[in-house]
């Protein structure tokens, strides 16, 4: 008798460790914020860095037609902005990864926030500038939050999120990269200040 009560003692433990398991694997799935919790310990571990080892591409798109609109509707025109390092990013409350990357691109902004040759600009994908500018105010986010003013070339975004792009002071796309990335290490820091150095 003490093999069969050992037995069904071992088998609800195991039956627990499952269920605990599988309840664990689900809220990563499907809960945002768990996933995006997930992705930014992999991005401290040193996964999810961006590649900015990639040569700049000539924008093939004029860039005056290039427009984005701020919550108080106050447009700004990407060629107004030709001459600085422009960190454009393509996010949405709702998408994880962009969650998971947002500490970093804050840690980045805070370190160029007081830098004229550096604009950021924060492309709210669902066009709800109330629900962006919550989550920006409940992280205590500064990042300045925008959504579309006109169409944009398939050539700077494709749909997916999160998507960055980094414009140099020439109006060159630098850098372009779909997915999530730690935006605050010291190789993608240096890449921007290189890009400042860049005579117009």
């Amino acid at each position: 008798m003490p093999f069969k009560t050992d037995f069904k003692k071992m088998l609800t433990k195991k039956n627990i460790f499952n269920s605990l398991f599988i309840v664990l694997v689900l809220g990563i799935l499907f809960i945002p914020s768990a996933k995006a919790f997930v992705i930014q310990g992999l991005m401290e571990i040193g996964l999810f860095n961006p590649n900015v080892e990639k040569k700049a591409l000539p924008v093939t798109a004029d860039l005056s037609h290039i427009q984005f609109k701020d919550a108080k509707g106050k447009i700004i025109n990407l060629e107004a902005l030709r001459g600085k390092v422009i960190f454009l990013n393509f996010w949405a409350t709702w998408c994880p990864p962009c969650l998971a990357e947002m500490p970093s691109v804050n840690r980045l902004y805070e370190q160029f926030k007081n830098d004229s040759d550096v604009v950021f600009l924060m492309i709210d994908a669902d066009s709800d500038f109330a629900k962006a500018q919550a989550y920006m105010d409940r992280k205590k986010y500064k990042l300045p939050v925008y959504t579309f003013a006109s169409q944009l070339p398939k050539e700077l975004f494709k749909g997916s999120l999160p998507t960055t792009i980094v414009f140099d002071k020439k109006g060159r796309i630098s850098f372009n990269e779909e997915g999530a990335a730690n935006y605050s290490n010291s190789k993608f820091i240096a890449f921007i200040k290189q890009l400042k150095e860049l005579k117009d």
